[in-house]
């Protein structure tokens, strides 16, 4: 947890012992992948009916993937199942995480979820989508985001400050959760709720975010989305007949709109 190295001999996360003298190119001292964890009642936003058999509301999901154009910084899906499908097509650029994987090239990742799902992501897919059968009021279902920190401008160059400021944009969704009804602070597009530049709050950081920064955040093109659309179905052909009837017409309605520039 140090930025310097350690000076004597440490047990790596293999159980090796591991000295300077081994350099990192023999036997790393720490994998690409490793974290620092601890127990959840470290957390001081734990619900208290954490362990309840019951379980406890949930109001959102937030799906994310590491893009650095086309997907604007966050967005709300129309409904459920929009939802999946906005899910299945999760893009990332590959990470330490993904066994073998080329790091930063751009990979689809459903549900952000792919080096670590243990069975057919087809099978997957239907499991989400079997939820609205499976609960008693599916009004009451999470509402399903997708947020993208990671733009760039044409420099190169992260156009969103990230970190600690990524809780404005919850703020935002939990706006958008309480106030569902408040065109304030939405304009509808073809690919969901995006914010109006002016509903976020962005006290503190204007002069981070100025120059027209945040209408290219929040922009949707739709011949970038368009091309994904493309890319999403060749990505769903490996499931073969396995891949879900309402995850295709959910990518065909999308198309629809966003051949038309329609809202939701």
């Amino acid at each position: 947890m140090t930025k310097k190295r350690p000076e004597g001999k440490v047990i790596n996360w293999k159980g090796e012992v591991w000295d300077p003298s081994m350099g990192d190119d023999k036997t790393p001292l720490a994998h690409p992948n490793s974290r620092f964890t601890v127990s959840v009642d470290q957390c001081p936003a734990k619900d208290p009916a954490w362990d309840d058999p019951n379980g406890v509301p949930i109001s959102a999901i937030i799906f994310g993937g590491r893009r650095e154009t086309t997907v604007p910084l966050v967005f709300q899906t129309k409904d459920w199942n929009h939802g999946v499908l906005v899910g299945a097509t999760v893009a990332s650029e590959k990470t330490a995480a993904a066994e073998g994987a080329d790091v930063g090239q751009l990979r689809f990742d459903p549900f952000a979820m792919l080096p670590f799902a243990g069975y057919n992501m087809g099978d997957y897919f239907n499991h989400w989508l079997s939820m609205p059968d499976r609960v008693k009021d599916s009004s009451k279902l999470p509402k399903i985001f997708h947020v993208n920190w990671f733009r760039k401008d044409t420099e190169g160059k992260f156009m969103w400050p990230g970190f600690g400021e990524n809780s404005r944009v919850l703020k935002w969704i939990v706006d958008r959760l309480e106030h569902p009804e408040d065109k304030n602070l939405y304009e509808s597009t073809p690919i969901g709720f995006v914010p109006k530049p002016e509903s976020l709050d962005l006290s503190g950081i204007e002069n981070e975010v100025k120059g027209g920064v945040m209408e290219k955040l929040l922009k949707v093109d739709n011949e970038s989305y368009l091309s994904e659309v493309g890319k999403a179905r060749g990505y769903f052909e490996r499931f073969g007949e396995r891949f879900p009837a309402k995850l295709t017409k959910e990518l065909d309605d999308l198309e629809y709109r966003l051949r038309r520039n329609e809202g939701i």
